[in-house]
């Protein structure tokens, strides 16, 4: 015998109530774009209207102040034979090369003495990244105090240990190694707390299980530390790099690109170019150099480390 169900037809309501309720969702998404969106809007058009009428920029010949002429490529085409623009990027290589190694190498190092059940601890940490919050600009303007030949702070201390004094920011071969050792004093604090973060997040079942297999501190640094914080190093790499590429307040407010130009970086030429030779054409030409060349850099570091399986994006 073969039993048959009659299928109860379902009510309007009983269909009503079954369908996905999409209202609710929409008026959530159209309330947070109501928040966002304004602010959304506004930095978006400030990168980007900026970026593009750049770019137009670069291809005239323009003072800002008289009609543009439209020149082609032609601003792009001299960077080859353009002396003061390679003495630029020769002083950004420099100073890149000394900066990045030596804020990760500090801020490893500050981040692992950190990381400690000490006494007044939460004090040194704010100690630490106080001159990261403050400005570059009033960081700039009291080293140029402290380095001063005449009346310094550090020729002061190389007297009293009976040491030659230097000329520091007033000499050409000094000049830029200082403007190093001030922006590290500036920008360690960064990466100082972003190493310790990451080094309170590596698990304590690594280390306590190398602990039992006889490991001692240093081993289990190399063999377990640090192979955790490899993403982070790769990110700070990133940013550090991009931080030196960009230096200019620092730059402004000590040396102004002397003595002799030996501190002029390329931003701090694209400034000159723009805004005191009125050469916004080519001014803008390099700028658009300086944002090809980080692109380029950040592209090929993450896409290493992604070849790599160390991934920090």
């Amino acid at each position: 015998m073969t039993l048959t169900f009659a299928a109860t037809p379902r009510t309007a309501g009983q269909r009503h109530r079954r369908r996905p309720r999409r209202k609710p969702a929409v008026r959530r998404a159209l309330t947070g774009w109501a928040f966002a969106g304004p602010a959304t809007f506004i930095v978006v058009g400030l990168s980007l209207f900026p970026a593009i009428w750049a770019f137009f920029i670069s291809r005239t010949k323009w003072n800002g102040i008289s009609e543009p002429v439209n020149i082609g490529w032609s601003n792009y085409q001299r960077f080859a034979d353009d002396p003061d623009l390679a003495a630029a990027a020769q002083h950004t290589l420099v100073l890149t090369v000394l900066f990045v190694p030596a804020s990760i190498f500090a801020g490893m190092l500050l981040a692992i003495a950190l990381n400690r059940k000490i006494r007044l601890i939460g004090f040194y940490r704010t100690c630490i990244f106080v001159p990261y919050v403050a400005s570059a600009a009033s960081t700039g303007i009291l080293a140029s105090y402290v380095f001063n030949p005449q009346f310094g702070a550090a020729n002061d201390a190389l007297r009293r240990l009976g040491l030659p004094t230097q000329q520091f920011l007033e000499n050409p071969h000094q000049a830029l190694v200082v403007v190093c050792v001030i922006a590290l004093w500036g920008e360690v604090g960064f990466t100082t707390v972003v190493y310790l973060a990451a080094l309170q997040d590596v698990p304590r079942e690594l280390i306590e299980a190398a602990t039992v297999d006889g490991a001692g501190r240093w081993k289990i640094f190399l063999n377990v530390t640090l192979p955790q914080l490899r993403p982070v190093t790769l990110f700070t790499t990133i940013w550090q790099t991009i931080t030196a590429l960009q230096l200019f307040d620092l730059i402004y407010t000590t040396t102004r690109g002397g003595p002799m130009n030996s501190t002029q970086t390329i931003v701090y030429y694209i400034y000159e170019l723009a805004f005191q030779t009125r050469r916004l054409g080519y001014g803008a030409a390099v700028a658009y150099l300086l944002f090809a060349v980080t692109l380029l850099l950040t592209a090929l570091v993450v896409w290493r480390s992604r070849r790599n399986d160390e991934e920090a994006f």
